[in-house]
């Protein structure tokens, strides 16, 4: 975000670096040296005529000195600061720094891009390897096998006289059961070759339509431009990439919601009121007459450009069982694929108090600097009758909030998931992070996990 009170020492900054002394600028601009002084120090304002006589001697544009750097550059590394508690950085100077030095500002965020990006792929791996289901079972079909194998060549190699029948049958049980291993093993070989590229890796229905929908910035626009298409052909157009058809089958579903969503509130009315400032869903679902989660889902679509520091938000849902059946990831904020989540988000707490909003704002561990306001709600919907067990959903919007400095600390920190998070003492932990091994013994049995 722009910043007009520090033009003054924008101007102060150029001067020098031009080593233009201020005496000097103020005789160009035809003004006092002691009001240039004023000015310098952000104690006088400065517009019009003067700014433009002030940026023509210093030969910058006057966008550059009322404007500063760009406020997606600055909020981004107001980010990349926040990632690193102990860095000793000096977040009021962001957009100072980005001014004067913009090639290593731009640096210095694509290089935090990357260190997240390679934070999360680690985690992925660690996610993958402790709960995937095709390996967990692959490995288990594998030991399995060689079992199998290291029985019947035992029998064989007992040197006793086996009849003819018998033998042949532990010969083909061992054929069929080596030709096993090796499909087996090379199918597994192929899965593990296409971990290089974990966040592609599809294993699950749920991956291959969340990949999909992230190449499309999570946005129909078939839909945001008001067409109205039915929804096979919105897949048939822009589907390609879903190459199941369990993942068209939820794709389907999604698409279903989306179209209603649009229909109850169209882009050109959400993008206009979030411009204006509204960035409550709560207000945003009572101006247009909505539910909550709809008005969630509905802010979820809007691009970066729309919010500070150029950060769209995130957007997770489960279901009465906890389990996250939507994940719109937000930088800071990467929702694990495999395995359960952090018990302590907010997305829970609302799930144990159905129709009740639930608004938080947290951290996750180890970005203390970069904070998320949450708002969360759960339903429950009887689609299958009066006497049958409810359709329980929660629905969580995540904010990214860039922490000012010296503020005091939020309510309470979260993690992604108990084996990858490294909040101590946590009384809700289910299992020991592999971030502390020595917190294993410590902690015992005092989790909820264990209970």
């Amino acid at each position: 975000m722009a910043r007009p009170a520090l033009t003054g020492s924008r101007i102060r900054r150029y001067r020098i670096d031009r080593g233009i002394k201020q005496a000097e600028l103020a005789r160009q601009c035809d003004i006092s040296p002691s009001y240039l002084n004023l000015i310098e120090h952000n104690r006088r304002k400065i517009g019009g005529a003067l700014l433009n006589s002030v940026a023509a001697a210093l030969e910058v544009d006057t966008a550059t000195l009322s404007e500063g750097a760009g406020a997606a550059i600055t909020g981004a590394l107001e980010v990349a600061a926040g990632s690193f508690a102990a860095s000793g950085r000096e977040i009021e100077r962001s957009e100072d720094f980005a001014g004067r030095f913009p090639g290593w500002a731009q640096l210095v965020v694509e290089q935090q891009a990357r260190v997240s990006e390679l934070e999360r792929l680690v985690e992925t791996l660690n996610d993958r390897l402790t709960h995937d289901p095709f390996l967990s079972a692959s490995l288990h079909n594998v030991l399995s096998t060689v079992t199998a194998i290291r029985s019947t060549s035992g029998i064989l190699a007992t040197g006793e006289d086996i009849e003819a029948e018998w033998q042949a049958r532990f010969h083909r049980n061992l054929y069929e059961d080596s030709q096993r291993l090796a499909e087996s093993t090379e199918a597994l070989v192929g899965y593990l070759d296409a971990g290089g590229d974990a966040d592609r890796t599809l294993s699950l229905p749920q991956d291959e339509m969340e990949a999909w929908l992230s190449d499309h910035d999570w946005r129909i626009e078939a839909y945001e431009e008001g067409r109205d298409m039915e929804v096979d052909v919105v897949i048939a157009e822009v589907g390609t990439a879903l190459t199941s058809s369990a993942a068209r089958s939820l794709a389907a579903r999604f698409l279903e919601r989306y179209r209603a969503d649009v229909m109850a509130l169209p882009g050109a009315d959400l993008e206009a009121a979030v411009l204006a400032g509204e960035r409550d869903p709560m207000r945003l679902a009572a101006r247009f007459s909505i539910d909550l989660p709809r008005a969630m889902r509905r802010m979820a679509t809007l691009p970066g450009r729309f919010f500070k520091g150029g950060l769209p938000p995130g957007l997770v849902i489960c279901d009465g069982s906890g389990t996250l059946t939507f994940r719109k990831p937000v930088r800071g904020f990467d929702p694990p694929r495999f395995g359960a989540s952090c018990a302590v988000w907010p997305l829970f707490q609302a799930l144990h108090r159905p129709l009740t909003p639930v608004s938080s704002e947290l951290s996750l561990v180890g970005q203390d600097d970069v904070r998320f306001k949450t708002w969360s709600l759960a339903t429950s919907e009887y689609v299958a009758g009066f006497d049958k067990p409810p359709v329980v959903e929660s629905t969580m919007l995540l904010m990214p909030v860039l922490a000012q400095v010296g503020a005091e600390s939020p309510p309470y920190q979260v993690g992604t998931s108990c084996r990858v998070c490294a909040i101590k003492g946590c009384p809700a932990r289910r299992e020991p992070s592999i971030l502390m091994q020595s917190d294993v013994a410590s902690s015992g049995g005092s989790g909820l996990g264990a209970m």
